[in-house]
């Protein structure tokens, strides 16, 4: 039976490709001046970067990811970017995630689904933030098993101490409480599709290896996107465990948007000031294939 639900074909392409999820978080600012001054506009300029990126690297590469705040910062022209960007990756059969971590109650909740499951904005996943309580999550089912939605579960900044990791009266941290819930909704769904994967997935950053073993052992079943890989700190090994069991995507955004800024056969153009789009593009596909590579490795060794 052919799996065609948004989070299967995920977990099935980033077992083809690889588990490197591309981050598309591209602020004007990640482009140097020398190719931002060859368009119309900073705008036209993230478009056709994203665009270049999504050409070159996507054998190296699972899925992608694209992050609201970069094009909300820029405008009404930047939601224009946002629009193009997704459609342009659904175009090529690419998962995409929108990361938007809504959140909150019934007709709200349902209407954020309903702006990113169809229209302008159409996604595959869109990420979503529970913390509001779990009746937030009930109107996104209406959209599945077409679409998805990751929940955060314990994410990569040092501040998820202050509520995710903090203690109940059980003992258990707070995110426990998602974590179950998850397991739960994975189970439910597993009883009538056992050949599907949970149209809900969890964010597990991939920053604290202490943690990594025991919430993939808890959650064996839920697929994971895992940021924090690269300019976040976060190790191969890390992120490889909690690739195994069902499995997951790992993000790297800024490794990748600004990997020309490292890359040596660069500093003579970096210098002179006359780098071009086809320049750093070819820098965010080689710093793809390296990161694949070294997931892959990492994840082979456990």
């Amino acid at each position: 039976m052919s799996r065609n639900t948004a989070m299967s074909r995920l977990q099935d392409a980033c077992r083809k490709n690889g588990p490197l999820c591309i981050g598309l978080d591209t602020d004007p600012s990640y482009l140097p001046e020398s190719v931002i001054a060859n368009y119309p506009s900073k705008e036209d300029a993230v478009f056709a970067y994203n665009k270049g990126i999504v050409d070159a690297a996507s054998q190296y590469a699972g899925c992608y990811k694209v992050q609201i705040a970069y094009y909300e910062a820029m405008g009404l022209k930047g939601m224009e970017v946002f629009a193009k960007t997704v459609q342009y990756i659904r175009s090529k059969n690419i998962p995409v995630i929108s990361d938007v971590k809504r959140g909150d109650i019934a007709d709200t909740a349902k209407a954020y689904g309903k702006a990113h499951f169809s229209g302008d904005f159409e996604t595959d996943i869109i990420t979503v933030n529970p913390y509001m309580g779990f009746d937030t999550l009930e109107p996104f089912k209406e959209f599945f098993p077409e679409k998805g939605c990751f929940v955060l579960l314990r994410t990569s900044n040092s501040g998820m101490q202050d509520i995710e990791n903090q203690s109940l009266a059980t003992e258990k941290p707070v995110l426990s409480l998602v974590g179950d819930k998850l397991n739960q909704l994975a189970d439910e769904y597993a009883a009538s599709h056992p050949e599907e994967c949970s149209p809900f997935g969890a964010v597990v950053g991939c920053t604290e290896e202490e943690d990594a073993r025991k919430i993939r052992d808890m959650y064996p079943n839920v697929f994971f996107l895992i940021p924090g890989f690269g300019a976040q700190g976060g190790k191969a090994r890390i992120a490889a465990t909690l690739l195994d069991k069902a499995g997951g995507a790992v993000n790297s955004s800024r490794g990748i948007l600004t990997a020309w800024k490292k890359d040596e056969e660069l500093a003579a153009k970096r210098d002179n000031g006359t780098l071009t789009m086809d320049d750093i593009v070819a820098a965010a596909t080689k710093a793809a294939k390296e990161s694949t590579e070294v997931l892959l490795e990492a994840k082979n060794s456990l």
